[in-house]
């Protein structure tokens, strides 16, 4: 399976080199080998904690270190971006944890303008209930499912969600989509299964079941915005670098993923925003759209 998406930098069709795509294949494939590979391991890779925690615990070490050079030269990943040179880590870890020069990134301005959050593959839907762009083989996930809360559930049920896929080769950590005070963030401990699309073509409600985040942010222009925080295979940790209840600008770090793919989703009650329209055409397309932190999502609406 080819992994397509659109550049949105240069405007691009281009196809995505997925690090550990050979198990990702052999766990979530189509073939027998994998279906019995998966009936055997697939539980317990991304069910049991303990897996994930050995190998995040080898990330950390300093064995791992020598894997940064091969992954920064077979991704062709930009080191000027580092704030920190390259032989200041001491592990793989502290290499994707990295954190970038305030000038790596640009936010765009206006206070009625919201940002992506992340470095990342973007899917943006318009009205959940009325989009069919998020079913696999029929199956629709549920916001209450995701969420664990009924009643903020159906506040969102036709409001705008925003998909965004972080893959290992990215920067992993995540910031304010527009100026908010955040509250607490609510943890839902779950799985760890992967967000890759080779994966959710399987099983669409891996979003429902991972371990996840739920954070409110209040905003003057956006209303009551929820960032969901979602981590995948090997992301045993999710952390929060903000305090609750002060206010952020947008383009603030919220927090970041230890290794590993991840995903945030953002929502958005509805007639709050108008997403930028590049976004809104591919995600008809059902293609991706890969975008860097501090542009442009969408701008806010009055609500009716």
């Amino acid at each position: 399976m080819e992994i397509r998406y659109l550049n949105r930098q240069n405007k691009k069709v281009e196809v995505e080199r997925v690090y550990g795509k050979f198990f990702l294949n052999l766990l979530y494939g189509n073939n027998p080998i994998s279906w019995i590979f998966s009936l055997l391991f697939l539980g317990l890779i991304s069910r049991i904690s303990l897996f994930s925690k050995m190998y995040g615990k080898f990330q950390k070490s300093k064995w791992s270190r020598y894997k940064i050079g091969p992954f920064i030269r077979r991704f062709q990943i930009d080191t000027t971006e580092f704030l920190d040179p390259v032989s200041s880590f001491s592990s793989f870890n502290d290499f994707f944890i990295r954190k970038l020069k305030p000038s790596a990134r640009s936010i765009t301005n206006g206070n009625d303008v919201a940002i992506l959050p992340a470095d990342g593959r973007y899917l943006v839907f318009p009205e959940v209930q009325r989009s069919d762009g998020f079913i696999v083989k029929g199956k629709k996930f549920s916001l209450e499912e995701l969420i664990k809360n009924e009643t903020i559930a159906h506040k969102y049920l036709h409001g705008s969600m925003v998909i965004a896929r972080l893959a290992p080769v990215d920067y992993h950590r995540f910031h304010f989509p527009c100026n908010c005070v955040p509250g607490n963030g609510k943890a839902i401990n779950g799985a760890l299964f992967s967000v890759n699309p080779i994966a959710l073509c399987k099983n669409i409600h891996i979003l429902t079941e991972n371990k996840r985040v739920v954070t409110q942010l209040q905003t003057k222009n956006f209303g009551p915005v929820l960032f969901i925080e979602i981590g995948a295979t090997y992301v045993g940790s999710i952390h929060q670098t903000y305090i609750p209840e002060e206010h952020y600008a947008k383009g603030d770090e919220k927090g970041y993923f230890s290794f590993g793919g991840s995903c945030i989703i953002l929502l958005f009650e509805p007639f709050r925003i108008q997403f930028d329209q590049d976004l809104l055409e591919a995600s008809q397309k059902r293609m991706e759209v890969l975008g860097k932190m501090g542009e442009s999502l969408g701008r806010a609406l009055s609500p009716l």
